[in-house]
């Protein structure tokens, strides 16, 4: 169970996941080896799944992004895991749901560009066997993105 502090360093580490122990330590007012055991446990209980650099996508060319709604014409279990298997192989694609509602799926894809996308379509989803014709929905602005969950305190 989580108690205050460790609510505290989950919302200190989502904003820095570089923030140092010794920092926790000086605005959590803890010493260091408390904090260190307790960002260790916090890890070893699965509360923190991993660190990660978060990359500027527009810096790296990747201007577009697509919401990918799919349809599988067959819902049996094999034809399920495969699409699902093929899916997160696709390095284009950086988030994969299943939902429900008139759509199996909702992909978000992060391109170059139209034609990049359009590549995307044909080579990519085409190529997987029993999808339906994708809908794609495109961002014309990013109000809000964040990867920071609210921890409630």
């Amino acid at each position: 169970m989580l108690d205050a502090t460790d609510r505290q360093i989950l919302t200190l580490l989502q904003q820095d996941a570089f923030i140092s122990n010794k920092e926790l330590s000086q605005r959590l007012n803890l010493s260091l080896t408390p904090i260190h055991e307790r960002v260790k446990r916090l890890e070893r209980e699965g509360y923190l799944k991993g660190y990660v650099g978060l990359v500027d996508r527009k810096k790296i060319g990747r201007d577009l992004i697509a919401f990918c709604q799919v349809s599988l014409k067959e819902h049996t279990q094999d034809f399920i895991r495969e699409f699902e298997a093929r899916i997160g192989s696709l390095p284009e694609v950086v988030e994969c749901y299943n939902i429900a509602g008139p759509f199996d799926y909702l992909l978000k894809v992060v391109v170059k560009d139209m034609d990049d996308y359009r590549r995307f379509v044909v080579e990519q989803l085409a190529a997987l066997a029993h999808i339906g014709g994708p809908q794609s929905l495109f961002v014309m602005a990013e109000i809000k993105a964040t990867t920071a969950l609210p921890i409630d305190q």
